[in-house]
This record gives C-alpha cells, structure tokens and sequence, in this order.
C-alpha cells in the first residue's frame, strides 16, 4: 500500500524558521480542452485535524472524497489560490511555461504571503521566495497534495459548466482528457473554442485529419 502524503517536509523546512509554507500542484496538463489549474494551498504550522488525513494525490480520490477535503478547507479557512491559464494562453506560450504561469498565479493571490513554496516535480521561479520541486510531490507532502486537490476540483467545476456549452464533447465526463470518445468527436466535428490548437490531436483534428 502506498504510503500516504505527510508533513515530513513541511517540518524540516519549519524548523529552518519558514513559518508559512505554500504546496503547489496542478492540474490539466494533459488535456485537449479547457484551461491549465494551479492549486497552492498553506496548512499552518501546527495545524491538526482528522479529516487531514484523508488528503492524498488528487487522482488517488474519489470526486466526493475530494469535494469533501475542499469544503474542509474552507470551512477552516485554510489559505487557498487558484491560478487559471485559459486554452489562448497554453496555445501562445506553450503547455509548460502556461503551467509555470498557473503556479505563479496561484501563489501570488494567496492571502498570505508564503516564506517558502513546495512544489509538485517543476521548478519555478518564485521571485523573492524560496521554493523546492519534489518529484511525486503530491504523493509526499501533505500541502502538495491539499493543493492538487483544490486545483482538481476548481478545474473539474470549470469543465462542467463547459459542457453546458459544448455539450457535443461531454466535458462533464472526460474534463478535456483524450479519451477514446472525445478523439472521436473531435474527428467526427472538429474542435470547439476551448481547445488547445497547438495539441497535436486537435491540430490534426483542426485539418480535417485523424490522428
């Protein structure tokens, strides 16, 4: 069994005299459709509760269980941001900067400012705040993990109230991933405003081409 996310991290890094730490994960990154998510989230020093201990990687949950964490979050105001970086933008800058980008957003519109920033895998530079990138991070810190979930779920909503627009994609269901259905449709009626052009699959899509 897998070992579940912890705050082995976060208290080496409070030892050091950081007293406010910010996990930054996101989400959609492998998506045809709809916006790159960054999820920054900071867990007080000191902080315990037992629903804590239902934080993991976002896609080891169910949407229920983390719904359920995400409304913990904020019923104990726990500091939480988004950063959103739209279809546009990813096509513009690419998937990695655009990534970057969510972060750093993200980061920035936390109430408090954070004295250091862990962060899932991707280096980042945060100006003026030290940061860490840690491989599978958000399989073993427990802020990483907290803001995967925060970045799923903000991003989950978004992509529902896409398929109200673009019904034809089933966005509700598939969130923008390629799934087998989605390519199909994507062949089938080309892609729709919230693609990402400069995603192989729909460019092909785009021309008329399969992939």
């Amino acid at each position: 069994m897998q070992k579940a996310p912890d705050f082995i991290q976060e208290l080496e890094i409070w030892s050091r005299g950081f007293n406010s730490i910010a996990g930054v994960d996101e989400v959609g990154r492998g998506s045809l459709s709809g916006p790159v998510v960054a999820g920054a989230v900071i867990i007080p020093s000191g902080f315990s509760a037992s629903w804590l201990a239902y934080i993991k990687d976002s896609k080891q949950l169910s949407a229920s269980r983390r719904d359920f964490v995400f409304s913990k979050i904020k019923e104990y105001k726990i500091p939480w941001s988004v950063g959103v970086v739209d279809s546009s933008r990813i096509d513009a800058i690419g998937i990695v900067n655009a990534t970057s980008e969510a972060m750093l957003i993200a980061i920035a519109g936390l109430v408090i400012a954070p004295e250091f920033v862990l962060v899932d895998a991707i280096e980042i530079n945060v100006p003026f705040i030290p940061s860490k990138a840690i491989i599978r991070g958000d399989q073993i810190s427990i802020s990483i993990a907290a803001g995967s979930i925060v970045a799923k779920v903000f991003r989950d909503n978004l992509m529902i109230e896409q398929d109200e627009i673009y019904p034809e994609y089933a966005f509700a269901k598939n969130k923008g991933y390629p799934t087998e259905f989605h390519r199909k449709k994507l062949i089938e009626i080309g892609p729709c405003l919230i693609h990402r052009f400069s995603f192989g699959p729909v460019d092909h899509a785009s021309q008329g081409k399969s992939s």
